[in-house]
């Protein structure tokens, strides 16, 4: 059985003491032995961590007194080994960045769709009002060639703040359809999808949770290949266990067969 566990999670809210949460959220994770990343801005929080089972929910348990980060949703993950060197907390201007501070995702939340319900559309083949349904992929383009969605949408950014561009110049394809964007835990296609209302795309929702969630609760039905994380697992599959080199079969498999 796997020793360590991994944790994805984000909430966008503001933020105005990042400087003094940032040393608090180091010293207990620190304290519980706990490697990766965590992200601050005024816009909220972004972290990916792994540790010992115990360490990792007792930081969460920790996290979410916080009356801001109550409802912290995680996503978890196993693996054999602690897949980061090191842990950082650092303050950015953005969790994820876009470049566009009109966007303020800690003031409003796109809507969502689950992912039994995106399961239950791609396979009847149309939303429940029976219009055609779009997977739009948002995250880089060597991380979209590591799997995605049977039929996504890719438009090849090198970098998220490339989408607002590239939606700009597609934004007509998209009419008259149902568009879903994904990417790996949930923050940028929420981002992207408000983004795609305010430029005018009449029907857009982002998928809750993103990729490691939709693996979580579906098993990966209509998910080719394997989900990027930027860590030493490099690659997941739908079981949410680190990728070995049958993960992309495996998992185009378990699509099939849902």
């Amino acid at each position: 059985m796997a020793s360590i566990l991994n944790i994805s999670a984000y909430r966008f809210v503001v933020l105005d003491d990042t400087e003094s949460l940032r040393a608090h959220i180091h010293q207990q994770a620190s304290a519980r032995r706990l490697k990766g990343t965590v992200l601050l801005a005024e816009e909220g929080i972004n972290l990916f961590l792994a540790g010992a089972p115990a360490d990792v929910h007792g930081f969460v348990d920790w996290l979410r007194l916080d009356a801001r980060f109550a409802t912290l949703e995680v996503k978890e993950s196993p693996s054999d080994d602690v897949p980061f060197g090191k842990l950082l907390v650092k303050v950015k201007r953005e969790i994820i960045r876009m470049n566009h501070p009109a966007i303020r995702p800690q003031a409003e939340r796109a809507p969502a769709v689950s992912p039994a319900t995106l399961a239950r559309w791609l396979a009847q083949g149309h939303d429940d009002e029976g219009r055609e349904v779009v997977t739009l992929d948002t995250r880089n383009a060597f991380e979209v060639d590591e799997g995605r969605f049977h039929n996504a949408i890719d438009w090849r950014i090198d970098k998220f703040s490339d989408f607002p561009a590239a939606v700009l110049a597609h934004r007509d394809e998209l009419a008259g359809k149902t568009v879903v964007s994904y990417c790996t835990g949930g923050i940028r296609c929420e981002k992207a999808a408000l983004f795609m209302a305010d430029a005018g795309i009449e029907r857009v929702m982002q998928l809750d949770g993103g990729i490691l969630k939709y693996f979580e609760d579906t098993g990966g039905a209509h998910f080719d290949g394997t989900c990027f994380v930027f860590d030493e697992r490099r690659t997941v599959g739908a079981d949410l266990h680190p990728a070995g080199p049958d993960a992309a079969s495996a998992s185009q498999s378990i699509a099939s067969a849902a």
